[in-house]
């Protein structure tokens, strides 16, 4: 089994150093005055602090799938040349997994002023690729810099932006496409040649009273581990894969899914959350789910599927996300094996409309396949290589994004269907080539979205063929045809 599993880890960049990241900021502000609410042209009064929430989010198509880094500092310099650090301490960022979503570092005070520049500091920086060699072997290939150089790094920012009022949001959207270059995931014949160069856009964040999307204060998919409660105001510390630390607030409304109501919660607990940003900066969980209620020894790791074999019932996974015993006792690899003859398979309880679907929405070991976005939990006290393999306690299917060009446009029921084809290097299309996996794939790079009512509709490109679109949503297998209900629609990204 191991012999058709290899890895390619180029040496970290020699001559890297730490990077300097210039930004500008931009907002407009409006003041309303006056019974009939108009807004008025006198600039904001600047006194004190604003509490500021950095929202990170990423633009992806389908070429990685990790990229990763590690931000020592974020400066603000205002016109004035006063200096404030957006980040309460070191921070190393994932980015993948947030390709068309967010996700939110503790709200830290600063002064109120109009902001000019900013400088970042970004430590180590590295992308992972997947790619099947020509004799079937898989190649999960690592290209690093153990420091970033400062002119490797840009920010596309319109304007300063003023920070005032009591809270704001900033977000800090990661364009993946330009922040690496690969000649190839994997040349059998030299090394790869590549460059880190991480580019972002950052923008403000109005957070909304009843937030409906990442844009405005809606966070989807946080997972972490539950630290300490406080059953008294239901009020819970939330440790973030990523290693953020933030306080949540629950209501009577807050959705549980595996287990009952607050009281079921436990310290070391994992959970997968829906969270809403309130306008007074404050995290208000809106949905909590628990896949897998014993904390003793438990693991969890969430990414792609990388393999499903048919001789036996095992896998590997791409961990792109993992907490837990593995996390805190060891050095976990990016990919793990599991067997799952045992397992519970489950699908994220994100989707309410998935009875509604035309066609039957299923994850099971007959039907999942390599590429599919996986929550997978594990009790097991250490880390299989090969054999034995850790036995999966749960699988859950997850939302993954994927980006494709629109080849056509079709109805069912209260549906629009939408095909897109994906490009070679996505995923299903690389991992179907593997010789001895359990399940086929008729068309492995033709995707049916499924949009309905529900479906977040963020992006400006016409839903038409010819078109490049992100669709974030659950991925399924119907009798070897790849179907996606989708949650959100954004802008896509070129191939």
């Amino acid at each position: 089994m191991r012999s058709f599993l290899s890895q390619q880890q180029p040496s970290f960049h020699k001559s890297c150093m730490v990077s300097t990241l210039l930004i500008a900021f931009a907002a407009l502000i409006n003041i309303s005055c006056g019974s009939g609410g108009q807004s008025s042209n006198m600039p904001p009064v600047l006194s004190g602090n604003t509490s500021v929430t950095l929202l990170l989010s990423s633009a992806a198509n389908g070429q990685l799938s990790d990229f990763r880094m590690t931000f020592n500092s974020l400066i603000l310099t205002s016109k004035s040349g006063k200096t404030v650090n957006l980040l309460p301490g070191t921070q190393n960022v994932e980015f993948i997994h947030l390709n068309g979503s967010s996700e939110p570092l503790p709200a830290i005070s600063i002064p109120q002023d109009i902001y000019t520049t900013a400088t970042a500091k970004i430590g180590q920086a590295q992308f992972t690729c997947a790619a099947v060699k020509p004799t079937g072997g898989l190649v999960i290939a690592t290209y690093a810099y153990g420091a970033t150089p400062d002119d490797h790094v840009s920010v596309a920012l319109p304007a300063p932006i003023t920070v005032t009022g009591a809270n704001m949001g900033l977000a800090l959207d990661m364009l993946v496409s330009k922040s690496a270059s690969l000649s190839a995931c994997y040349n059998p014949n030299s090394s790869a040649t590549y460059a880190i160069t991480p580019t972002f856009n950052l923008t403000p964040v109005l957070f909304s009273s009843q937030p409906t999307n990442s844009q405005n204060g809606q966070e989807a998919g946080l997972q972490g581990k539950v630290v300490s409660l406080n059953s008294t105001d239901k009020t819970f510390t939330f440790f973030l894969v990523d290693g953020q630390t933030l306080k949540i607030n629950t209501a009577n409304n807050t959705v549980y899914q595996g287990i009952n109501d607050f009281s079921g919660l436990g310290q070391n607990m994992l959970v997968d959350m829906d969270a809403a940003i309130q306008p007074n900066g404050m995290l208000l969980a809106t949905r909590m789910s628990v896949a897998d209620t014993d904390p003793t020894n438990l693991s969890v790791a969430n990414g792609p599927l990388l393999t499903t074999y048919a001789s036996e019932p095992a896998l590997f996974s791409f961990g792109r996300q993992q907490q837990g015993f593995f996390s805190d006792t060891q050095r976990a690899s990016l990919m793990q094996a599991y067997s799952w003859d045992n397992a519970t398979f489950q699908i994220s309880g994100q989707f309410t409309n998935l009875q509604n679907l035309p066609f039957v929405a299923s994850f099971n070991a007959a039907n999942m396949f390599g590429g599919q976005n996986v929550y997978i939990s594990t009790h097991a006290q250490t880390i299989a290589g090969g054999f034995p393999y850790s036995p999966a306690t749960t699988l859950t299917l997850m939302p993954q994004t994927v980006n494709g060009m629109i080849t056509g446009v079709s109805t069912s029921g209260n549906f629009q269907v939408y095909s897109m084809a994906l490009a070679d290097y996505d995923l299903p299309p690389t991992l179907v080539t593997q010789p001895g996996i359990s399940y086929t794939l008729n068309s492995p790079k033709l995707v049916e979205v499924y949009v309905d009512s529900s479906t977040r509709m963020l992006n400006t490109q016409a839903l038409s063929a010819g078109n490049v679109l992100r669709f974030n949503g659950l991925l399924f297998n119907d009798a070897g045809t790849l179907r996606m209900v989708s949650r959100q629609v954004n802008d896509g990204v070129p191939e």
